[in-house]
């Protein structure tokens, strides 16, 4: 999963490459930025409520992008700030919550059969786990334990529920409708509590004086989960 998290990266950020020179050289502020991918986020919500699930999907992968051109400018205009990275993680935080209830939306519909109703509780789950995600990380980097491990991280959710969406839609494969989103949401609702479990255990094991790594291993300040994480630049913004 990470090789292919790192390929993605590498392809994605070279070909945006162009548009985020052109916001450095016009110095737009990141949160500006930020606020945009927010708001395109969040209309996915409700093209999810219309069943137009593909443009959904895109615009959830759109949002993504912008959230590559926020990090990005504010290290290289040198706009990052304390601030900044909290906005900008308190923004992806809403986004995915908007992001789920535009999805309960979609099974919660009267014209749908009884059966679709199930979806909802794994949308439920999906949703409490992916914040959970974000929240154990936050709570254990802020005890001074670096805590980014686990499979489901805010990249492969939104590249997961956005490919879904975009390329399937709500296609029938195997006279089920909307197969292919269905088996991303209930694989999300698993696995993203799942790696909860496991941030759990290894805070665990790395809070025990005789387990605790070395400092400069294992102490850095709190970041957000943007989709494609690095070291947090100057200010503490984490792109």
């Amino acid at each position: 999963m990470k090789q292919i998290r790192a390929v993605l990266e590498r392809g994605l950020r070279a070909a945006v490459e162009p548009v985020v020179a052109w916001f450095t050289r016009r110095r737009v502020h990141p949160n500006v930025l930020s606020t945009i991918g927010f708001l395109v986020t969040c209309s996915s919500g409700f093209f999810f409520h219309q069943h137009h699930v593909r443009t959904a999907g895109f615009l959830i992968l759109l949002g993504g992008v912008f959230d590559i051109f926020d990090g990005t400018v504010a290290r290289r205009t040198g706009l990052a700030s304390p601030f900044g990275a909290f906005y900008d993680s308190t923004l992806d935080r809403l986004s995915e919550i908007i992001v789920y209830l535009g999805l309960l939306s979609l099974y919660n519909d009267y014209r749908l059969e009884l059966g679709d109703v199930g979806m909802i509780y794994w949308v439920m789950l999906a949703m409490a786990g992916s914040l959970m995600i974000s929240y154990t990380r936050a709570r254990a980097e802020g005890l001074g334990v670096r805590c980014d491990i686990g499979m489901m991280q805010r990249a492969e959710r939104v590249i997961l529920i956005g490919f879904a969406a975009l390329v399937f839609g709500e296609a029938t494969i195997w006279n089920v409708q909307g197969l292919a989103l269905r088996v991303v949401i209930i694989g999300l609702a698993i696995l993203t509590n799942a790696t909860v479990l496991q941030r759990m255990l290894w805070v665990y094991r790395h809070s025990r004086p005789h387990g605790r790594p070395e400092p400069d291993a294992a102490v850095r300040p709190p970041a957000d989960e943007s989709y494609f994480a690095e070291p947090p630049g100057p200010g503490g913004r984490n792109p």
